[in-house]
């Protein structure tokens, strides 16, 4: 139970939230912001007199934080629930000795670095798909595709940076 739990709340569900809300969302945010790009909606806001950045990019910022945060719960507990059912059904674990290793190595500071990797993947995957849908200035469908395609090869490539060094900054911060 103690290493299915650390397991599922300091990496697994991190990662899987970053991989669903890179791969889904940032690319859905992308190829919206592009196409707006490209039809020169965002120019007309400004024009208008209506900030692009606020009226468009924070809401999806802050959106993919809380996505990207919930869904780090709904996969943690997935994954606990997955590891109970596999150690008790196929490995013949005990159900109370799993349950009473759980908190062996996952306490609080773990769930709250958790939660914290998660909403900073969510703000970053949400940043890198907005700088790529505005910044196309031509091309056409084309171009949105390469820049979807560009978002997600950012994205990970970012995300997987950013998780090693919160990693490190977390395993710092809760040993001894």
């Amino acid at each position: 139970g103690a290493g299915a739990a650390f397991g599922a709340v300091t990496q697994v569900g991190p990662m899987v939230t970053v991989l669903i809300v890179a791969g889904a969302g940032a690319t859905a945010m992308c190829a919206d912001l592009g196409s707006r790009s490209i039809r020169e909606e965002i120019d007309a806001l400004e024009v208008l007199g209506i900030n692009p950045v606020q009226r468009l990019v924070t809401p999806r910022m802050l959106a993919s934080g809380l996505v990207a945060l919930l869904l780090n719960s709904l996969v943690v507990i997935i994954g606990i629930l997955g590891g109970y059912f596999f150690s008790i059904f196929i490995q013949g674990v005990n159900p109370g000795a799993f349950a009473a290793g759980i908190t062996l190595l996952t306490g609080v500071p773990e769930v709250i670095i958790s939660c914290v990797k998660a909403a900073l993947f969510g703000l970053i995957a949400g940043l890198v798909a907005c700088y790529r849908g505005l910044t196309i200035s031509s091309g056409g469908a084309k171009a949105v595709g390469n820049a979807v395609n560009e978002t997600v090869v950012y994205a990970f490539m970012a995300l997987f940076v950013v998780n090693v060094v919160v990693t490190a900054i977390g395993i710092q911060m809760t040993s001894g």
